[in-house]
């Protein structure tokens, strides 16, 4: 067995290996170790080896999906080896054959098409990325979703990327050691499968084609890409090819490029802790189907630019905003229907169940419905014209499961009973006859109990014995005597079991119908299979429309509960928002049942830069990233949460919002700022959108001010892109006098009585003031520190005012220890008042002289 077990291992390579061992998967040696390790169970031994005991450990095959999903999420790969023939059939090649088994599947991350494995609303891609030329050489991007069918390719240069990457969020990366660019998650495959020339294999396999002239022009990188992914899919599968759609090849410029930074602080599809929840999409996410999520965090992750596309999209959303009655029955349907995308990906894969087929008829004739329900009227945007055909023509097929399949199908297909009665005669029959001889075996167990006077006596069946007399231990003595009729197999604890002539016929009859009922089911399953594979494409064309009619039903769900407007685009550069908010921060108060204050932006013309000013948690960030949320869900094709807005194409959007360190690359708080910096002056053009915030706060205050000013000049002069900045460098607002497209706004408060009152207005003008010392009175600073903080401040303003140098006047200031003194408690003779005060017990005349007297009180503290 273990010379079996190391020649799989040697297969499996850096695999653990599921070695079947009857109805437990096993590992052993350093795959026990981790798999015991990552699962949490129990880690014993087996024999020995080299003259060490063999560490194994083994989950049970019937749950053996619930285990590889944890070591999936925990990143390990698993190659399952299965017994590929049964003990009897090992016996019938010699008395010591051990039963043959290979590996007949890889489960990795980007391979799983199990519901159990997959997050509904997810995609699950696996990217393959080739670079052809050496270092610096075109890079080609192929990736698919092997549950769905999805499929594209892309040619970037290097310094795109870590973008791409950032917006397909693949779950599997796989190159080749040529490749040099490190990539998290990323695992190497061999090289030779990169070979360009070898996607020519898996043409006709995978789409019955000689040429992919016919799915667009690919680049040698491209297809060196997909020749990689599709040989690792073969090897995966080992031999057998999941369905794919034809390649859909992308461009640079068919969609909004958003670096992987600006991605993670503008929070687009999870937060930076890896959330749905509290990120946009969480906010917006009124999807009914887990395709329609799906397609909803594509369409999000790449903004479209193309007008013409976006505009079909928001027609759509229009549409079906307007009409509430028609949404409303729209969801209700959707609702209602099975995931069939990643049925059919299943079924192709050939992991498919009569289960998956019933979702496929239940799926295909809601669709057909659907159509028939809102396909009436002439006035219909063109993309509903567009998606309607999808959902129909697909009525040969889905009769045909109809007729065949019983109303709810089961998973497993082994035990059969999937077929409906009165399809196919032949195997009625079968299951009349193993039905009349189940009937007869119970008539047979009733004669046995008037012969022999045992009332106790039954008739059993289990997978060792077959059908079994079974008796009490103490009635079997009469059963035992020769010529009774009966042949003895088996003493238990209470019971003894024994064999008949007749028992023996009738369960051979009954097995025998059975296991001709179970071939019959099993050669309607494949009739039925092919049946789909042959129309795989038609089928995933109406799972896309369903999905993108979702998408569209739930935007607009999500527009009527926010009073969200329809964004429209314009040739000349600009940006124009009146009323705009920030979805999630908004979604985040309305729970806690407080306003969001809205805020215009306007970036027009020659008023493409705003210098923000204003006081921390005064709502800046919030501004920026508003506007930057705006942009996107407007080119996905969304309405967006404002008055109006009118804006034209961007074609990027950067964000630099936030800080953090990437101490695995070495990187402190202010180096990563500087680098995202760098690469916005770098990339930006006049078409794109940038946001800014406290650009130089992470090194000297000379340098970082120095910093800030040589970037809003290059952003102006040379990006000459729109551009909110926001700074509490206040020196900056000077640039208003020399730069023209330049214009200064801040965040307004106020202080009331010795306490800051944020107003989150947006408002013209530079702020007054910083409102530092405020800001950290809210937030619980020590009344000495503060009172410390207030005295160095007056120095520090003093002392600049006199010499000019910010740190001048500090020379003669007393140590923190000599000047650390309680703020003196504040005395508020209104509330001791009112807390003074048991208003039950007044009565109307006393309520109202208390009440003149409180005004007394009010009028003397003011």
């Amino acid at each position: 067995m273990m010379v079996q077990y190391f020649a799989l291992k040697a297969e499996a390579e850096d695999c653990l290996l599921f070695y079947r061992m009857g109805d437990f998967f096993e590992l052993f040696f350093d795959d026990a170790k981790a798999a015991a390790a990552t699962l949490d169970i129990a880690l014993t031994s087996r024999g020995e080896h080299g003259g060490e005991p063999i560490p194994m450990c083994g989950v049970p095959a019937h749950s053996a999906e619930m285990y590889l999903a944890r070591l999936i999420r925990a990143g390990h790969r698993v190659a399952i080896a299965e017994q590929t023939e049964t003990p009897a059939q090992a016996k019938a090649r010699g008395s010591k054959a051990l039963v043959g088994r290979a590996i007949v599947r890889y489960v990795t991350a980007g391979t799983l098409t199990e519901d159990a494995l997959l997050d509904s609303r997810s995609d699950n891609i696996l990217a393959a990325v080739a670079q052809v030329g050496g270092a610096g050489g075109a890079i080609g991007i192929a990736a698919a979703d092997i549950s769905t069918g999805r499929f594209e390719t892309l040619v970037i240069t290097e310094s795109q990327l870590s973008a791409e990457i950032a917006r397909l969020r693949p779950s599997e990366i796989i190159h080749t050691v040529a490749f040099a660019i490190a990539l998290d998650g990323a695992h190497l495959f061999e090289a030779s499968a990169f070979d360009s020339g070898r996607i020519d294999a898996f043409l006709s396999r995978c789409w019955g084609v000689a040429t992919l002239d016919g799915f667009g022009q690919f680049s040698r990188a491209e297809r060196s890409a997909m020749s990689g992914l599709l040989s690792y899919l073969n090897h995966a599968g080992k031999g057998t090819l999941p369905f794919l759609a034809p390649p859909v090849q992308r461009t640079a410029g068919t969609h909004l490029s958003i670096d992987a930074a600006t991605r993670e602080s503008l929070e687009i599809v999870q937060t930076m802790t890896g959330h749905r929840s509290g990120s946009l999409l969480g906010a917006i996410d009124r999807t009914v189907t887990g395709a329609g999520a799906r397609l909803l965090a594509s369409d999000l992750a790449a903004p479209l630019l193309d007008q013409r596309e976006i505009d079909r999209r928001l027609d759509l959303v229009r549409h079906l905003h307007d009409a509430s009655g028609q949404r409303d029955h729209l969801r209700s349907a959707l609702r209602a229907l099975p995931d069939i995308g990643r049925a059919l990906g299943r079924i192709v894969m050939g992991r498919g169940s009569p289960r998956d087929l019933g979702q496929l008829r239940d799926g295909l004739t809601g669709a057909r419905l659907l159509r028939e329900r809102i396909g009436n009227g002439e006035d219909k945007p063109a993309l509903l014209r567009d998606l309607l055909p999808a959902l129909d023509g697909h009525g040969q097929l889905v009769d045909h499961l109809t007729r065949a399949l019983v109303p709810s199908p089961p998973t497993e297909a082994s035990i059969g009973g999937y077929i409906a009665d009165g399809y196919d005669a032949a195997l009625d029959e079968l299951r009349a006859m193993a039905g009349d001889g189940r009937r007869a075996i119970a008539a047979l167990e009733a004669r046995y109990r008037e012969q022999t006077g045992i009332t106790a006596l039954k008739i059993r069946h289990n997978g060792v014995l077959g059908y079994h007399v079974e008796v009490p231990a103490r009635s079997a003595d009469a059963l035992m005597k020769e010529g009774s009729g009966f042949t003895h197999r088996q003493s238990l604890a209470g019971v003894v079991r024994f064999n008949s002539v007749d028992l023996h016929e009738q369960a051979s009859r009954v097995a025998q119908a059975g296991a001709h009922a179970l071939a019959a089911e099993a050669a309607h399953l494949e009739d039925m299979i092919a049946a789909v594979v042959a129309h795989r494409s038609a089928i995933a064309a109406a799972a896309q429309a369903l999905a993108r009619l979702d998408v569209s039903s739930a935007l607009a769900e999500r527009a009527a509960e926010g009073g969200w407007c329809r964004p429209q685009f314009e040739d000349s550069q600009c940006l124009d928002i009146v009323g705009g908010r920030h979805p999630v921060v908004e979604d985040a108060l309305a729970k806690e049942r407080e306003p969001f204050v809205a805020n215009d932006c306007r970036l027009v013309g020659d008023d493409r830069l705003w210098l923000v000013t204003g006081p921390n948690m005064g709502g800046k960030s919030t501004f920026l990233r508003q506007n930057a949320l705006i942009v996107i869900l407007a080119q996905a094709g969304s309405y967006v949460p404002a008055a109006s807005a009118r804006l034209s194409l961007v074609d990027r959007l950067f964000s630099r919002v936030g800080a953090s360190d990437n101490l695995a690359r070495g990187r402190s708080t202010f180096m990563v700022e500087m680098v995202e910096t760098a690469a916005i002056l770098a990339q930006a053009t006049e078409r794109s959108f940038v946001i800014l915030d406290e650009v130089g706060r992470g090194t000297s205050t000379y340098d970082g001010l120095a910093l800030a000013w040589a970037v809003v000049e290059a952003v102006h002069e040379t990006n000459r892109c729109r551009c909110l900045f926001a700074t509490h460098y206040h020196e900056l607002t000077r640039l208003a006098e020399k730069l023209d497209a330049l214009s200064l706004h801040h965040v307004s408060a106020r202080e009331w009585k010795g306490d800051l009152v944020l107003l989150h207005e947006v408002v013209p003008g530079p702020a007054d003031r910083s409102y530092g010392l405020a800001v950290a009175r809210l937030a619980g600073l020590p009344a000495a520190v503060l009172a410390r903080a207030k005295e160095v401040l007056s120095r520090l303003e003093a002392g600049k005012a006199k010499t000019g140098g910010i740190a001048a006047g500090l020379d003669d200031l007393p140590l923190f220890a000599a000047t650390i003194q309680a703020e003196p408690e504040r005395v508020d003779p209104l509330r001791d008042a009112l807390s003074g005060m048991d208003v039950d017990a007044f009565s109307p005349r006393e309520a109202l002289d208390q009440l003149y007297r409180l005004k007394q009180i009010a009028q003397g503290e003011a």
